[in-house]
């Protein structure tokens, strides 16, 4: 076995089973669903996709896979708005909410959509988009804010089999020309601006700017959000409030193979040509509606939300479609969420009684470093779970997150996947697992993980290694958009046709438990000791000044890298020399001496992107003195060059 594995130095032994009472009243409360996967993974599959979507013609085939290409019920035809929406009001359940709408400003009146109302604005802008030209396969952009008319237009394209390429509202235009000319997009949906912290943001500036950049973009579709004067072209731009008022209420919908594709979504471009993520309709449906069911315990009654953005995977998989299909209620908040205060969530779960709550690691550390007065200030007893997303959480996040917002009586489920996963694929059964925090705990049913060394043999327990998946689900995307030679290099290449290389570091411990350690990227080497930056960020946020933390390697002559840190701090807590040494001495302490890095740097802010994600790109740019990448999805660019004039300073006075 090759030596090349990741080394593990932090340990956790808290451990958090179903809480009392949860297990009996959970959907699930049994192993069942792990033995039939296991037994008969098509059976499995197909009883699912069967009792969670409305098929118009139900399919006999499950997978059909030639490495590492795969198919799933390619003999079934659908439609996804038809089952998001249609048949829920067909039975009887029009009336259900469907969305709470919060916008932004806290004067502004809340909205409450019904799935009849729903359905009824996806038809008449199903008709818009018919009436623009958008025929079946044709590509169309969305780039738009957390507006209602989002989820809508995504349906709207999804009713009449067209694709969507929803791009988040925080890109410049560069960023949003070049994903629409990658797609081939011939028309975007967008808005006149965006309330982002209390600010307008210019929508539709950006997208006349991205246009330029995109000459497949022949018709552009504007919401009116704040009223603001822009520019509308004349035979190219049409006015939401115009082109969909006039149309017909009912508009039916487009029956779709089984592998026709729903949308295509971009991974990160900040390192690289972003990479267009292909999923298709009837796998991906069944694949975000079982998981959502089964990590949320999505039951009738329950007041559902996903904080994140539909810009990114997380929204199209449980704002979007997952809780559309399962006939679920949501929470879909406009805005900031420290704007006007960081109280804005809390009130928000008080108001509308939010059951399930789902949110990033960042975030949590962002309301830590606010302050646990806000949430203690508000009626929280409504929730019964809680969930994280997007990294690796920090124990003493998790518990922080369990104990002050869940009363300590919630259970929590850290979930890992990603944009080419479709949804969740590991995570904790919360009526059936014991959780661990800082663990993704198992993969779900029907899930084949593995961690593995650089020659593919997996790893003992304990020690960290690459995370791979052993076969198709559902919900894997199909292919890279126009560029399936990149999906085989970039996934299928390093360890066989027949396993996915996630790009992530792993371990898993002695219970079966996977610990992700972060992407591989983040991964340094010190003295010959492969270090997850993971690591080192949870150690500085156990100790009591510190609110969030990242993360990098610097270059050092004798080790060959040396861990940098950088961290902010609580509130209480003022930065000081004194307390840069004393956690540079903790994370010696916690981890040992090999880990104790060269500097930590005490900072007002992380370089964080409009969604709340660090950008450690950044930070090894800086660490390795190199020039800045991009920087225009950044919340505060400004950031970045206080880090970098306090990391020169620390670098060179230690060379």
């Amino acid at each position: 076995m090759s030596d090349e594995s990741i080394d593990v130095l932090l340990s956790e032994g808290r451990t958090f089973p179903p809480p009392p009472g949860f297990r009996e009243r959970a959907l699930i409360g049994d192993t069942s669903l792990y033995d039939h996967a296991e037994r008969d993974l098509d059976g499995f599959w197909l009883d699912q996709t069967r009792r969670l979507v409305g098929w118009f013609q139900e399919p006999e085939t499950a997978l059909e896979w030639e490495p590492p290409h795969c198919t799933w019920f390619r003999d079934g035809r659908l439609n996804a708005s038809h089952s998001c929406l249609d048949r829920h009001v067909e039975a009887g359940r029009g009336d259900r909410i469907a969305y709470h709408f919060v916008p932004e400003d806290p004067d502004e009146p809340h909205r409450a959509i019904s799935y009849a109302e729903l359905l009824e604005q996806v038809c008449r802008t199903a008709g818009a988009l018919r009436e623009l030209g958008v025929g079946k396969g044709d590509v169309v952009g969305i780039y738009m804010g957390m507006v209602p008319e989002l989820p809508v237009a995504m349906l709207a394209c999804a009713r009449i089999g067209a694709p969507h390429v929803v791009v988040f509202g925080g890109f410049s235009s560069a960023s949003l020309g070049e994903r629409l000319e990658g797609t081939g997009a011939r028309l975007l949906v967008t808005q006149d601006e965006a309330w982002r912290k209390g600010a307008a943001i210019p929508l539709k500036a950006i997208a006349d700017e991205a246009a330029e950049l995109a000459p497949s973009v022949q018709g552009m579709l504007v919401l009116r959000r704040t009223g603001a004067d822009v520019t509308m072209r004349e035979g190219r731009d049409h006015w939401w409030h115009d082109a969909v008022e006039r149309q017909a209420a009912t508009f039916e919908a487009e029956p779709v193979e089984a592998e026709h594709t729903l949308f295509c979504l971009h991974t990160s471009g900040t390192t690289a040509k972003p990479k267009a993520a292909v999923h298709t309709t009837g796998g991906y449906l069944t694949y975000a509606s079982a998981t959502h069911r089964w990590v949320f315990d999505i039951q009738d009654g329950d007041v559902w939300w996903c904080a994140a953005d539909v810009g990114w995977v997380t929204g199209h998989s449980y704002i979007v479609y997952g809780p559309l299909n399962n006939g679920a209620t949501s929470v879909l908040y406009e805005g900031d969420p420290m704007h006007p205060s960081p109280a804005r969530h809390w009130q928000i779960i008080e108001r509308y009684q939010v059951t399930q709550y789902y949110t990033a690691p960042t975030l949590i550390r962002a309301f830590i470093k606010a302050g646990s007065e806000h949430p203690e200030a508000h009626d929280l007893s409504s929730l019964r779970l809680l969930g994280t997303v997007g990294e690796p959480i920090n124990p003493e996040a998790w518990v922080w997150y369990w104990k002050t917002i869940g009363g300590g009586r919630c259970p929590v489920v850290d979930t890992w996947w990603q944009t080419e996963t479709g949804g969740i694929m590991i995570a904790p059964l919360p009526g059936v697992t014991t959780a661990k925090p800082g663990s993704a705990t198992r993969p779900l049913p029907g899930i084949r993980a593995e961690v593995v060394d650089d020659q593919g043999n997996p790893v003992a327990a304990g020690r960290g290694g690459y995370l791979v998946l052993r076969r198709p689900w559902p919900g894997i995307f199909r292919t890279l958009y126009d560029d399936d030679a990149r999906y085989v290099g970039n996934y299928f290449e390093r360890f066989g046709p027949e396993t996915y290389f996630a790009g992530d570091g792993a371990r898993v411990d002695e219970d079966g438990c996977f610990w992700l350690l972060g992407r591989i990227d983040d991964v340094m080497n010190v003295s010959g000791h492969r270090l997850s930056t993971i690591e080192l960020e949870s150690a500085l946020v156990e100790h009591p000044a510190v609110a969030e933390a990242a993360a990098t390697a610097a270059p050092d002559a004798l080790t060959g890298q040396t861990p940098l840190c950088f961290v902010l701090l609580r509130s209480g807590y003022e930065p000081s020399d004194q307390l840069a040494a004393e956690l540079r001495d903790w994370i010696g302490e916690k981890i040992g001496k090999i880990a104790r890095p060269k500097a930590v740097i005490i900072v007002s802010d992380l370089p964080k992107t409009r969604s709340g994600k660090i950008m450690r790109r950044l930070l090894r740019d800086i660490a390795e003195g190199h020039e800045l990448g991009d920087t225009t999805t950044l919340r505060d660019p400004a950031v970045v060059e206080e880090i970098k004039q306090k990391a020169d300073e620390v670098l060179a006075a230690s060379r």
